[in-house]
């Protein structure tokens, strides 16, 4: 009787080791089958949480990451907005909460996403993981029922670049603004570029993507947005861009966005900064080429320094404005290898702050 049962106790432990191991191979199937190449945002950074996606889903929950831990569904949808900007794949509001705190949402359309909610929460992982002193914070992120997206982002209230360059003030024409402004841009980009394993495509960087903080402090807004929009959606946004004079030569599809795209942008929006122009030149005559970029090039050849810089910077010493412009050129050629890259940027923009 003694050795049935222990007989009977070693059965019964035996398929309790067996019933163990083949839930362990059950899990670890579905673990490979779902894992992705995570590698380069969870190493980079180790204190970033994991979402519970399915749950999301079906409640229509707020995310909430860093500066944003007191935020409320009820405080997010509740906010009287006010439109201040609107894209073909989004529209971007003001928000003025009850606490008298002001925030910036950006709305994405359900039609324009990506259907695949693993892939929308894994880049919101990411992106709301992301903290650097020029880009913009995501403070929080809500997935509604019917698939709309909405990004909740501090609210900075100097607006953008691009109204800053366009208003003409006296603040726009002064070197050492410009000067400012282009650094931060630039090292926020190598941030993105360089600060993780894997490199975080912004994918639509121009000056309205640009806002501006106390004392024109640059802070990158919009970045890896088209990773969230489906192949049609995309494909509007760099048509959009290339209406704007900020589409890269080489691109021909969103999905192909490279460092070299990104840093083309930044060579256009230099050349905004220091020449107070648009990207495209609606106004053009036959005799001028429509194209910010080309039209530096030409005044550059035939030493037309009057007609490439703002009035202000008549003052600062003009090899410096010459190398300026030289570094912006570079980083709009047509052949993405002779781009520079984002820490040549970075060093070059300081050796020529150095030599103000």
């Amino acid at each position: 009787m003694e050795k049935k049962n222990i007989l009977i106790l070693v059965v019964t432990l035996s398929s309790s080791f067996l019933l163990f191991v083949l839930i362990f191979l059950i899990w670890l199937c579905r673990r490979k089958g779902s894992a992705r190449d995570e590698s380069w945002d969870k190493e980079a950074n180790p204190e970033c949480k994991e979402i519970d996606v399915e749950e999301v889903e079906m409640k229509g929950d707020l995310i909430r990451f860093e500066g944003g831990e007191d935020l409320t569904c009820f405080d997010i949808l509740d906010a009287p907005g006010e439109v201040i900007g609107k894209s073909s794949y989004g529209t971007l509001y003001r928000a003025n909460l009850l606490s008298d705190s002001v925030l910036l949402l950006r709305f994405l359309r359900p039609a324009c996403c990506t259907g695949k909610v693993q892939d929308v929460m894994h880049v919101v992982q990411v992106l709301g993981s992301i903290r650097h002193p020029n880009l913009v914070p995501l403070s929080g992120f809500y997935s509604g029922p019917r698939g709309e997206k909405l990004f909740v982002h501090p609210f900075y209230r100097r607006g953008n670049l691009a109204q800053f360059i366009r208003d003409e003030n006296d603040e726009s024409h002064k070197w050492e603004v410009i000067l400012k402004i282009s650094i931060g841009i630039a090292r926020g980009l190598d941030y993105l570029h360089t600060g993780f394993q894997k490199p975080i495509i912004h994918g639509n960087l121009k000056s309205k993507n640009i806002l501006l903080g106390k004392n024109h402090h640059p802070f990158i807004s919009d970045f890896g947005i088209h990773l969230l929009l489906n192949p049609t959606a995309s494909q509007e946004m760099l048509e959009d861009a290339a209406v704007e004079g900020y589409k890269a030569p080489e691109l021909t599809k969103m999905k192909d966005s490279s460092t070299q795209s990104d840093i083309h942008n930044l060579g256009v929006i230099l050349l905004e900064l220091v020449t107070g122009k648009e990207p495209i030149n609606g106004k053009a005559n036959p005799d001028q080429d429509f194209y910010l970029p080309n039209s530096i090039r030409n005044a550059m050849m035939d030493r037309r320094m009057s007609d490439i810089c703002l009035k202000g910077l008549s003052r600062v010493n003009e090899d410096v404005i010459i190398k300026f412009v030289d570094l912006a050129l570079v980083c709009c050629s047509v052949g993405p290898t002779e781009r520079p890259d984002s820490k040549q940027i970075c060093k070059k923009l300081e050796e020529i702050g150095a030599k103000s």
